[in-house]
């Protein structure tokens, strides 16, 4: 981050690049924890994770609160305004993610009241892959690092393939034995919000990339969900 005449211009700046990155990393903690809450089962995890989302949710007050004090009182051009306006827009989708890990933790809890049931190894396989590309992109962030951002967007296509996987092997299973039906629901919301992290690491890897270039990445974004168009084969009986 370049320094300016006025010292506490520069100052500010920093400040407001290390409230995203306290609150990226609370998002990643949060996130990692929702996982681990289905992997092992843990109820008092999975609470944990939805008490703190309100910290999450402050966190993105303040740094709206310290962008559009640096917007009034520093009319920032070309770089800066891109870093501040950079923040507010990582700052909303990591707010959207810190609401998809407290839904995760949410069902977790429903999950865990339930035998345990082998396609939440998918799931946690899955989670992981979007858990990887988050702490990608928020490395990306504090270094300015435009070829880390655009990997990130390229890659978003890895877990929208895990997640029709996932689709439909629980519709399968759903149709084989409609017993799991009231389960596999709830596995289905949690793949998709999985699914949905990996699409919001990517929005925060295309602001990344206009913060350090300048640029904007291709608006036709990698992207291999499929699930809208699978068709379910009714089993007739002879």
């Amino acid at each position: 981050m370049a320094d300016h005449t006025v010292k506490a211009f520069t100052e500010q700046l920093e400040q407001l690049a290390s409230t995203v990155a306290q609150m990226g990393g609370l998002c990643e903690d949060h996130l990692a924890d929702a996982i681990d809450a289905i992997a092992k089962r843990d109820t008092q995890l999975a609470e944990t994770v939805i008490v703190g989302d309100a910290k999450v949710d402050l966190l993105q007050q303040q740094i709206e609160d310290q962008a559009l004090k640096l917007l009034a009182l520093r009319q920032p051009l070309a770089v800066d305004l891109r870093e501040t306006l950079g923040a507010i827009k990582c700052s909303g989708e990591l707010e959207r993610i810190g609401d998809l890990a407290k839904n995760i933790a949410k069902r977790a809890i429903v999950l865990n009241r339930e035998p345990p049931i082998r396609l939440t190894q998918g799931l946690t396989r899955m989670g992981k892959q979007a858990l990887g590309q988050l702490k990608v992109v928020l490395d990306a962030f504090s270094d300015r690092d435009a070829e880390a951002a655009e990997a990130v967007w390229r890659q978003d296509g890895e877990i929208d393939e895990m997640y029709n996987s996932l689709f439909r092997e629980l519709l399968t299973y759903m149709m084989e034995d409609p017993r799991t039906i009231g389960l596999c629901t709830h596995l289905l919301f949690i793949a998709k919000n999985i699914e949905r992290t990996g699409d919001h690491a990517t929005n925060i890897a295309e602001t990344i990339y206009h913060m350090a270039t300048g640029g904007r990445l291709d608006s036709d974004r990698p992207k291999a969900d499929t699930t809208s168009e699978t068709s379910i084969e009714r089993k007739t009986s002879l």
